[in-house]
């Protein structure tokens, strides 16, 4: 065992207790007196911080969001197979089940039929709500392409970012990794699961075609990363139909995939040799285009091969475009030492925040090469293309060397200089925040983001399938 197996050990333990603090957390009590609301979690909510922050500096993410609950979710099953939490794991699952089933009866009307909320408002806080006909139009279908909601199970009533349509696909994708995982869940939650499945699976069919906003709920447009997570669903929601008997509506998840394919392939550049994140964006931030929003969709995705997947030369451009990027644009990175990865971030220039680095983007560029070793040591071929050239010499100088055990090597080793830079801004009480300063690389913005953690459990996990199988 070396210093950083010890470390992410550590870590990893603390990650799971702290992202578990996120779920069902019905003895925290959130007070909003600017929106008269008194917020207290239900179980199966999960909260993007557990923090009591109301942009004070730090941002308010008491908030039930549908796309981080599902990847907390996710990681929560990883978690479990980790060992790092083998008591809870499955009745946090079964809370977030029923807290995602209930919330799908939300209805604006009733909300503007029944409630005087305005009347509770503080005059200076009514700009921040939403109009009534954009809180009239909630109801039925519309509630899955909310990006959030109140963690006590209301509708969240606060201008945003609106539609989203990556949420349903993440959930589904959460719930079919749950259900092969745990083949011993019983029938009531798998029937529960499957329920959820179903819903989420008729949303992406008849919205998939729609202008969304993007993962960062800044731009609305066609997003690689809601376009992937939304073709995987589709694919892995399909099959469970299909072993239900229910062909028909299995033949119709095939044909929806079918028709995201070339919309994905579509995002290539070869002019600029990266996937762009998004089109069809109307007077958005040019540098958007290079995005890590790219490889956290594979990730979150989860593709074992092929296009899209750790082993296309083009997702792998992409990473490698990314720490160009990141490595010239951060001061903290111009003194790293050569055995510490780029500390990553979301995109060029971003300004949320101070537009620092982020944990889950640094992590994200390390389980991308833990996950690419695992491929080659369970037999795949380095791909050999143009595309990926620099990627391949990034990771073996050497032609003589270029051989699938040198590359997987060399992969662990690279996934490694990434969790190195986490380590070396992760405090001595193991606190993950949303980012750290790109200059002095103390934390900022959200404390305590449910995010983080889960990003390093899945890093975690997946550095620790790689390891074993390098050894054999």
């Amino acid at each position: 065992m070396t210093a950083l197996d010890d470390w992410i050990d550590d870590e990893a333990r603390f990650a799971a207790g702290a992202m578990l603090r996120a779920i069902s957390a019905t003895d925290l009590i959130k007070d909003r007196p600017g929106f008269g609301q008194r917020v207290v979690p239900r179980p199966g909510s999960v909260l993007a911080s557990p923090v009591l922050a109301a942009y004070d500096p730090d941002p308010d993410y008491f908030f039930h969001w549908f796309r981080d609950s599902a990847i907390v979710i996710d990681a929560l099953r990883v978690a479990e197979a980790e060992g790092l939490d083998r008591r809870t794991a499955v009745d946090r699952l079964r809370e977030f089940v029923e807290f995602s089933r209930s919330v799908r009866g939300l209805d604006g009307r009733e909300l503007l039929r029944h409630g005087r909320f305005r009347e509770e408002i503080q005059p200076s806080f009514l700009q921040y709500v939403r109009p009534d006909a954009e809180i009239a139009a909630v109801f039925a279908d519309a509630v899955r392409a909310e990006a959030r909601v109140n963690p006590d199970g209301t509708l969240d009533f606060t201008r945003w970012a609106r539609p989203q349509g990556d949420g349903p696909a993440l959930r589904i994708l959460a719930l079919t990794r749950w259900r092969d995982a745990q083949p011993g869940l019983d029938e009531a939650l798998r029937a529960a699961m499957l329920e959820l499945v179903v819903g989420d699976l008729n949303f992406i069919m008849s919205h998939a075609s729609e202008r969304s906003f993007d993962i960062w709920e800044e731009e609305s447009g066609y997003h690689y990363y809601t376009q992937l997570v939304q073709a995987e669903a589709l694919a892995r929601g399909g099959e469970w139909l299909e072993e239900t008997g229910d062909a028909a509506r299995a033949r119709s998840c095939r044909s929806a995939t079918a028709q995201l394919a070339p919309s994905l392939d579509a995002h290539w550049s070869a002019a600029d040799g990266y996937y762009r994140s998004r089109t069809g964006v109307i007077g958005g931030v040019p540098e958007k285009a290079l995005d890590i929003a790219v490889i956290l969709g594979v990730l979150h995705a989860g593709r074992a091969k092929g296009a899209h997947s750790v082993q296309d030369p083009r997702t792998q451009a992409t990473l490698i475009a990314l720490e160009d990027m990141f490595d010239a644009e951060y001061a903290i990175n111009r003194v790293r030492p050569p055995a510490r990865g780029p500390a990553m971030g979301r995109y060029a220039n971003d300004a949320y925040f101070g537009g620092n680095p982020w944990y889950l983007a640094t992590l994200a560029a390390a389980e991308f090469y833990f996950r690419l070793s695992i491929a080659l040591l369970s037999g795949a071929e380095m791909a050999v293309a143009k595309e990926n050239a620099r990627f391949r010499r990034s990771l073996v100088a050497a032609a003589a060397a270029q051989e699938r055990p040198a590359f997987a090597a060399a992969a662990i080793e690279r996934g490694d200089t990434f969790m190195r830079t986490v380590e070396a801004f992760t405090p001595a009480n193991g606190h993950l925040s949303e980012q750290f300063d790109r200059t002095r690389g103390a934390q900022t913005s959200a404390k305590h983001l449910a995010w983080s953690y889960a990003a390093f459990i899945t890093a975690a996990a997946s550095r620790r399938r790689a390891c074993q199988a390098m050894r054999g």
